[in-house]
């Protein structure tokens, strides 16, 4: 019995030790710049070769972008507190009938994937980027988070970011892409290594102009003007 007590005793100490390195991590990265993150690393270590990333402030991105990730990804991202109850029901009910476990993600939970997790679908991976969620949007304002996941998403095979993506695809800095070319960036999220923002198959133009079209009834510039 002494040894059961001794081992939940360092098992609750391990835990709230990983708890406060994770707090602290989250609150060091409201300030700092992630240096890499799971996915860069995962990607790297896999092909064996580098990425192409460059980091920019949020003020050196065009707006028409975070509209864009908003209207394709999670148009409550200015409401909720990280999860999107309601979407995450939806999934686990349709798990439950046999499909799998997808969808559901907010731009906060797909930023928390991004940063520390791996890919993959299971009720344990989505337990814990849940749990990162609501640590980012305790710790981080929206805008941090929007700027964080626009410089850290996969926008193509080893590509990571949206400066790069534009330079990539575009041949322009990220601050001038217009609104169908922040669509076209926006559409590839959900698979971006096998679509390519540069040549849209025809399921990624009509995604294009349904994301353009939802960019519009969400008001536009006007909804993410309190980021700029």
């Amino acid at each position: 019995m002494t040894l059961l007590k001794a081992a939940c005793r360092w098992v609750a100490l391990l835990f709230l030790a990983g708890l406060l390195l994770i707090s602290l991590t989250l609150l060091l990265f409201r300030y700092i710049n992630p240096p890499t993150t799971a996915f860069i690393l995962t990607w790297q270590i896999e092909n064996r070769t580098g990425v192409e990333q460059e980091w920019v402030p949020l003020e050196d991105i065009s707006p028409w972008m975070p509209l864009a990730v908003i209207a394709s990804e999670d148009q409550r991202f200015l409401e909720h507190w990280g999860l999107d109850l309601d979407a995450i029901a939806t999934a686990v009910d349709a798990f439950r009938e046999g499909d799998s476990l997808r969808g559901a993600s907010t731009i906060t939970q797909q930023t928390a994937k991004n940063l520390f997790l791996w890919s993959g679908r299971s009720y344990f991976r989505k337990g814990m980027e849940a749990a990162l969620a609501l640590g980012l949007e305790g710790l981080w304002s929206k805008r941090r988070i929007m700027e964080v996941y626009l410089n850290v998403a996969e926008f193509g095979p080893g590509i990571y970011g949206v400066e790069a993506a534009s330079r990539a695809h575009f041949g322009i800095k990220a601050s001038q892409l217009t609104a169908e070319q922040a669509a076209r960036l926006a559409a590839v999220l959900p698979n971006p290594r096998v679509y390519n923002a540069a040549a849209p198959s025809d399921y990624i133009w009509r995604r294009v102009s349904w994301i353009r079209a939802q960019m519009g009834q969400l008001g536009g510039r006007d909804l993410v003007r309190r980021f700029y």
